[in-house]
């Protein structure tokens, strides 16, 4: 059995009807690869329609305000992709003249991105013979050759990207990574994959050794943080609030948020009122403190889950730099904070 024209063939009836594979071009390819890292496809293709239909070249991606391209990315997370995703097509215009580099070698010096998302643009966009490797590809080698060496472990990427290389067909690169990946996602399937109708199940060594569930092998877990941010929602004598904008590296860099009192674990009105009424930007005009959720929102990230509340804070004075109702809709927010924007406060200034 040829691996590749089976697996070819399958995916030739069952691919899915997606935007990025009806061009050569690097610009739209390239940038679904950078939505489609750690998002589905399902929640990143809209966002792809609309940054093609702001930034239709890689030139007016360059040209945008971050505040403009954070503002599109909202929703999407890891935040770094759209500033890297800005930083390089800046760099593509100013440095290779709009041109993408059309190697792999070349796509690797491009801020963002990786070996895998080099291989796909080079393969996809230039029919370059270079392997990908990602979530996908690891789940399918490793059941259907029974490989049990641990995928996050430091030899596994190479073993990997070798025998993918191996299976690769030099004259139809960009079909069979497109092929692979697609299997891996619609058929050999994280979970309950269907192996009774798949078209490998004579040759699947997890299958025949029952350690489809099994593999591929991943020890390593996460360590996860927890952290309490205690949001204060002002609203001053004009309806004005108040924003500012994160500026450390880490989480959220450079989106917006409301002020923000952290804490090393969930607080109640009794130690959070004091904590507002002492701030010296609010000072002694802080007429009401209201905890909007008392519940609490866990915000869960890769590596944090956000332990979140909202506190409105009514002021009798008026903000020197305050922020109006509609001003508050061009900013850039974790997606958190815009939920709340939206349900909490542009949502009832909409009844008055």
């Amino acid at each position: 059995m040829k691996f590749h024209k089976v697996l070819i063939q399958w995916y030739l009836i069952n691919k899915r009807d997606l935007p990025w594979r009806k061009t050569a071009n690097p610009y739209p390819i390239w940038l679904s690869e950078i939505i489609l890292q750690q998002t589905r496809v399902a929640q990143g293709t809209p966002y792809f329609y609309s940054f093609l239909e702001s930034f239709p070249t890689v030139y007016d991606l360059a040209q945008a305000e971050e505040q403009q391209v954070l503002k599109l990315w909202q929703g999407l997370g890891y935040y770094s992709r759209a500033r890297n995703l800005h930083r390089t097509a800046q760099y593509v215009v100013s440095e290779c003249q709009g041109v993408f580099p059309d190697s792999f070698s070349g796509l690797l010096q491009l801020k963002g991105v990786g070996e895998y998302t080099a291989a796909a643009i080079a393969s996809f966009a230039y029919n370059e013979p270079v392997p990908v490797v990602d979530g996908n590809v690891y789940r399918v080698l490793s059941r259907f050759f029974g490989i049990e060496t641990d995928i996050s472990s430091g030899k596994a990427k190479k073993e990997f990207t070798a025998l993918a290389a191996e299976l690769l067909p030099k004259d139809q690169p960009a079909l069979f990574n497109q092929a692979i990946m697609e299997f891996g996602a619609m058929q050999c399937v994280p979970k309950n994959p269907d192996c009774e109708n798949c078209i490998f199940n004579s040759n699947c060594v997890a299958l025949q050794k029952g350690l489809v569930g099994e593999l591929p092998v991943k020890s390593k877990k996460l360590k996860v943080t927890h952290r309490y941010f205690n949001y204060i929602v002002v609203n001053d004598s004009n309806g004005n609030t108040k924003l500012q904008q994160r500026t450390d590296k880490g989480i959220w860099f450079n989106l917006y948020e409301f002020p923000l009192i952290e804490t090393l674990q969930e607080e109640a009105f009794e130690t959070i009122a004091p904590l507002i009424q002492n701030d010296t930007s609010f000072g002694s005009s802080v007429v009401s403190i209201h905890e909007v959720n008392s519940i609490g929102i866990v915000h869960k990230l890769s590596h944090q889950h956000l332990h979140i509340k909202f506190w409105k804070v009514k002021l009798e004075v008026a903000l020197e730099e305050g922020i109006t109702i509609k001003q508050l809709k061009t900013f850039p927010f974790p997606i958190v904070i815009h939920n709340f924007i939206e349900d909490e406060i542009l949502q009832n200034s909409s009844k008055k």
